[in-house]
């Protein structure tokens, strides 16, 4: 089942991967795969979990704003 936001099971898509900059031992990561026209995003604990999709301009924004420093925790 999908949404227009959403798609129930992220393991019915392809190319999963985690950021480089990912702990990867928290159990806080979150995997993207950018062979779609939106960007699916899951939590790397859940693969057969819901993933949310963004749209690309949004993401990236999102990834700039980061790098950048704009938003902290």
């Amino acid at each position: 089942m999908r949404t227009k936001s959403t798609i129930t099971d992220g393991a019915t898509l392809t190319g999963w991967f985690k950021s480089s900059y990912s702990g990867g031992d928290q159990g806080e990561c979150l995997e993207v795969t950018d062979n779609y026209t939106s960007v699916p995003v899951r939590d790397s604990k859940a693969p057969t979990g819901p993933a949310i999709l963004f749209p690309a301009g949004g993401w990236s924004s999102f990834v700039t704003a980061i790098k950048n420093g704009h938003l902290t925790a």
